[in-house]
Order: structure tokens, then C-alpha cells, then sequence
């Protein structure tokens, strides 16, 4: 049995594709997954399948959301492994005093390229900051996620990719729900 973390992104907030957990993880289980585990009402579902391949995890929930809730969910699966290297690679818990509620990270659906930093000009987005490690861009935002421009949208704009971002709050949690498991 593989554990696998499905973030799925835009739902249940601003009112847009509501789905109540419970509903989510009873759609999960009857279609096989076990062990199924939210986590608070942003889309963060565990799940435990035979099956090893996260795209392949990722695209089973995308295609279930579809049909029993009809909204079209992007999904990034992820690891403990994915976790743990926030810990260890953010460049920004590294610095004194940092606030970690200025923290995020933009979980991306494949691993990023080194000049995919140059397509995503953060230099005009100063003073928020970012740095791309493999499949995550660490994120530290000045004032607030909802006082930028440099968001998800903009982030799969720019990278032609899927991404969902998570508090630093968040993140921690979801790795001590990984590591309780």
C-alpha cells in the first residue's frame, strides 16, 4: 500500500466548487481508496491504493470529482518525501525572524526546470520573494497572499503547468498527519 497526499486546487473557496469532505472521502473509499484522511476544507485528502504512480492517483480523483460532483478539480499528488524536502529546502526558514505566516508553497504538477525562475519574472513582484526546488516554488510574500499578483493563476500561466498553493502552517501539519500515519 502506497500513502499518497492528493491537493486538489479552487475548491470550496470565495463560494466556487463547494464539496464537503466527508462527501469527498466517501466518494474516495467507494471507489476503492483506503484509509481515506482529509485535512480542513481546502481539498487536502490521503489516501492509501496498490497503486504507486501519483499522476495515475491524481487523474482517478479528478475523473470521481468530475462525476459525482461535476466540478472539473485540478489535482496534485504528492508524497512525505515532497513534504519533508520543504522542511529541508526552504530557502526562507533559513533567514532570522522569519514569520512563517508570510510563507507558501506552490505545489506543482511536475518537476520545474532551473530557467523556469526567468519565465516567471518575480523581480516584478518585489518585495514577495520565491524560490523553485524541484516540484515547489517556496513563496514569501511581503504583505499577503491576497495582496499579489503573483498567485497560482499567474504561476500556471507562466509555467503551463498545474499548481496549488498551502500556507506554511498547512504544509507543517499535513507532514505530521503524513508521519502519524
Amino acid at each position: 500500500m502506497t500513502t499518497h497526499l492528493a491537493l486538489l486546487r479552487g475548491i470550496n473557496v470565495s463560494g466556487h466548487s463547494m464539496i464537503k469532505m466527508e462527501a469527498l472521502k466517501t466518494t474516495l473509499e467507494a471507489i476503492g481508496f483506503q484509509n481515506v484522511q482529509t485535512y480542513i476544507q481546502s481539498g487536502n485528502v490521503f489516501v492509501d491504493t496498490e497503486e504507486e504512480n501519483p499522476a495515475a492517483v491524481g487523474f482517478k480523483i479528478k475523473q470521481e470529482i468530475f462525476k459525482a460532483f461535476g466540478h472539473e478539480v485540478p489535482v496534485v499528488v504528492i508524497c512525505s518525501a515532497d513534504l519533508e524536502a520543504c522542511f529541508k529546502n526552504n530557502p526562507f526558514l533559513k533567514e532570522k525572524d522569519i514569520d512563517t505566516k508570510k510563507l507558501y508553497v506552490a505545489f506543482i504538477s511536475t518537476t520545474l526546470q532551473s530557467t523556469s525562475m526567468n519565465d516567471l519574472k518575480i523581480s516584478q513582484f518585489k518585495p514577495d520573494e520565491a524560490s523553485i526546488d524541484g516540484n515547489r516554488i517556496f513563496i514569501k510574500y511581503a504583505v499577503g497572499v491576497g495582496k499579489t499578483r503573483f498567485d497560482q493563476k499567474y504561476i500556471e500561466k507562466k509555467l503551463n503547468v498545474i499548481a496549488t498553493i498551502r500556507n506554511w502552517n498547512t504544509v507543517t501539519q499535513l507532514l505530521k498527519m503524513y508521519e502519524e500515519r
